[in-house]
C-alpha cells in the first residue's frame, strides 16, 4: 500500500508539472486558433513562426543578451572570485554576504533601482541597459557557483608553476583554470538560464520597441497570445530535453569507455 501511494504521489507531481507543458506542445499543431477546438494536425504554426519578423526579433534579442551577458557575467565573476579568495577570512565574509543580498532581493527592486541609476545617469534605454542589467544580477550567480571550486584549489600548484618558470598568467590559465572550469561552466549556464528566462529586469529596463520574447509575451497577452508563441515555445522545450540528453548521456558513455580500455589493458 505505501508503495502504491508514493508511485501516486510522485505520479500526481510530474503530472502537474508536465501536463501545461504537453499542452502547449498539443496545441502548438492544432490546425484551429482557438484552444477549445482540434482543428486537425498541422505545422502551419511553425512556418508562420519563422515568417513573423517581430517574434524573430525578439528571439534573436533574448539569445543575444543571453551569450553577451553570461560571458561577460562569467569573466567578472571569475575574477571576483579570485579576489575575494585572496582576502582574510573576516573580509571574504563580508564580500560574500553582500553577494548573497542581490539573490536574496526581489527581483523588482533590483529592477526599478537600476532603471532609476540609468535615468541619473542619462543613459537612453534600448539594448544596451538591458544587457548591462542582466550582466548586474548574473554576477552573483557566477560567483556562487565558482568559489566552491576556488575554495577546493591547492595553491601550492600554482605557486610550483611559477617557480618552474611559468609567468603568472601562464600558470592561471594552465594550472588554475583547468580546476576552475567545471565551476565556470556551471556559472556561465546558469546565468544564461537566468537572462534568457528574466522578465521583470528587463520590463523597467528596456527601450520602446525594444523586446525580448518575455515582454513580447506579456505585451500580446492583452490582444491573445498567437499559436506562433506556441510553437516557438515547443522548440525551446524540445531543445532543452536534447541538450539535458546529451549532457547526461555523453559523460557516461566516456566512463564506460575508459572502464573498458582499463579491462583491456
Amino acid at each position: 500500500m505505501r508503495n502504491f501511494l508514493r508511485k501516486l504521489y510522485i505520479s500526481l507531481i510530474f503530472f502537474f508539472l508536465y501536463a501545461p507543458i504537453a499542452t502547449l506542445v498539443v496545441l502548438s499543431f492544432n490546425n484551429s486558433k482557438t484552444r477549445a477546438k482540434w482543428g486537425g494536425f498541422t505545422l502551419k504554426w511553425y512556418q508562420e513562426l519563422f515568417q513573423n519578423e517581430d517574434i524573430m526579433n525578439a528571439l534573436w534579442n533574448t539569445l543575444s543578451i543571453a551569450v553577451l551577458s553570461a560571458v561577460a557575467a562569467t569573466i567578472i565573476g571569475t575574477i571576483a572570485c579570485i579576489s575575494i579568495q585572496s582576502m582574510k577570512k573576516r573580509n571574504r565574509a563580508i564580500v560574500m554576504g553582500i553577494t548573497n543580498i542581490p539573490m536574496l532581493n526581489a527581483e523588482i527592486v533590483t529592477g526599478i533601482s537600476l532603471m532609476l541609476l540609468f535615468i541619473s545617469l542619462g543613459i537612453r534605454f534600448g539594448f544596451l541597459t538591458i544587457l548591462l542589467s542582466h550582466i548586474t544580477f548574473n554576477i552573483p550567480y557566477v560567483i556562487l557557483n565558482v568559489m566552491p571550486r576556488m575554495k577546493q584549489l591547492n595553491p601550492s600548484t600554482y605557486e610550483s608553476a611559477l617557480d618552474l618558470g611559468a609567468s603568472p598568467v601562464q600558470a592561471f590559465f594552465k594550472v588554475t583554470f583547468p580546476d576552475l572550469l567545471p565551476g565556470i561552466l556551471s556559472g556561465f549556464l546558469m546565468a544564461f538560464t537566468m537572462s534568457l528566462d528574466d522578465f521583470i529586469i528587463t520590463h523597467f529596463t528596456k527601450g520602446p520597441g525594444v523586446h525580448t520574447l518575455s515582454t513580447k509575451i506579456y505585451t500580446e497577452v492583452r490582444k491573445g497570445i498567437k499559436p506562433e508563441m506556441y510553437a516557438l515555445s515547443t522548440i525551446i522545450f524540445v531543445t532543452v530535453i536534447l541538450l539535458l540528453l546529451l549532457v547526461n548521456v555523453t559523460p557516461k558513455e566516456s566512463k564506460k569507455g575508459n572502464k573498458k580500455k582499463g579491462i583491456e589493458k
